[in-house]
């Protein structure tokens, strides 16, 4: 049997098991969110060993080539030795600029990283908590328009970094992950093509960030934006959004509650097959979304949609 070793402590485990399960049933507390090899929440790195890594794509060479892994991903073949990421050693500090409730559920969170971080709209990175808790989170920031980086967290319900986020302060100072791009991005050559943005819930954090950069980028065709929320009260960007369809005409946007999405869904059509659409939130708002756009006639390599997995 393979034998895993992080610092001082080993133990042995059956060969063909999960790196991530064999840490956690052990006691060394890594976190994860999606298991997905999506959200990063559980890198370690290799000093001793190779796993066998079953999406070694999900890392780019450079982290890849220092031994980093996603545990998630990983199956103990040999013997291993591993270090867990320490935010504290391995993280990027980033002080709270800024914090603003949009509605009562969703606080918006603005960080200034020590270190400036290049990215582009739509994409997502880990946050860590002073208490270690580990949570992955989509940027609603544009780039050169926006000072630092915006988050959009969900607090309806009680979890760990929720409730931790609802006590933070000005000043205060959290972690920042490895910088992840998922589907959702804004292509220059998009510009003339209809623009489709569907969210769910916080799903509407990155399409408001590509939104904003279609715009900033002078997007030609029509763009139309669904945001479906559990209640009226749940638009939390309700407001900007209106402010947005005014000042550019060719936006349209569109709320539903789950009362009114069947309905509103039926409703679609498409005004071209070169649309391009992206979809946002929880897996079943995105099966949704993506059914209705497929019946519609989209083309399946025109629909870019990021998953949102549930935790705590």
């Amino acid at each position: 049997m393979p034998e895993v070793r992080v610092g001082e402590r080993r133990w042995q485990v059956a060969a063909g098991s999960n790196l991530l399960d064999a840490l956690n049933s052990a006691g060394v507390a890594v976190p994860y969110s999606c298991r997905a090899g999506s959200c990063h929440a559980c890198l370690v790195r290799c000093l001793e060993g190779e796993p066998a890594d079953a999406r070694p794509e999900a890392l780019s060479e450079a982290k890849r080539m220092q031994g980093w892994r996603l545990a998630c991903q990983c199956r103990v073949e040999q013997d291993l030795q591993v270090v867990v990421f320490d935010p504290q050693r391995d993280g990027v500090p980033a002080r709270v600029t800024a914090l603003q409730w949009l509605g009562a559920e969703v606080l918006r969170v603005c960080v200034q990283p020590d270190t400036p971080l290049r990215y582009q709209a739509g994409q997502h990175l880990v946050l860590w908590n002073a208490q270690g808790v580990a949570r992955p989170y989509s940027l609603a920031s544009v780039p050169g328009e926006d000072p630092g980086l915006a988050f959009h967290l969900d607090c309806r319900y009680a979890g760990a970094f929720c409730t931790s986020a609802r006590a933070l302060h000005v000043g205060d100072v959290l972690r920042l992950g490895e910088l992840r791009g998922g589907a959702l991005h804004y292509d220059p050559d998009w510009q003339a093509r209809p623009l489709w943005l569907l969210a769910a819930g916080t799903g509407l954090a990155p399409l408001w960030g590509i939104l904003r950069e279609a715009l900033r980028q002078q997007h030609q065709g029509p763009i139309r934006l669904v945001h479906l929320a559990h209640t009226p009260a749940g638009h939390y960007l309700a407001g900007p959004l209106a402010e947005l369809a005014r000042q550019y005409p060719q936006v349209q946007v569109e709320l539903v509650t789950p009362v009114e999405l069947p309905q509103a869904l039926a409703a679609l059509r498409l005004p071209s097959r070169q649309t391009i659409a992206l979809a946002c939130g929880s897996a079943a708002s995105v099966e949704q979304f993506a059914r209705r756009m497929f019946l519609a006639g989209l083309p399946r390599n025109q629909l870019f949609a990021d998953v949102f997995v549930g935790h705590a």
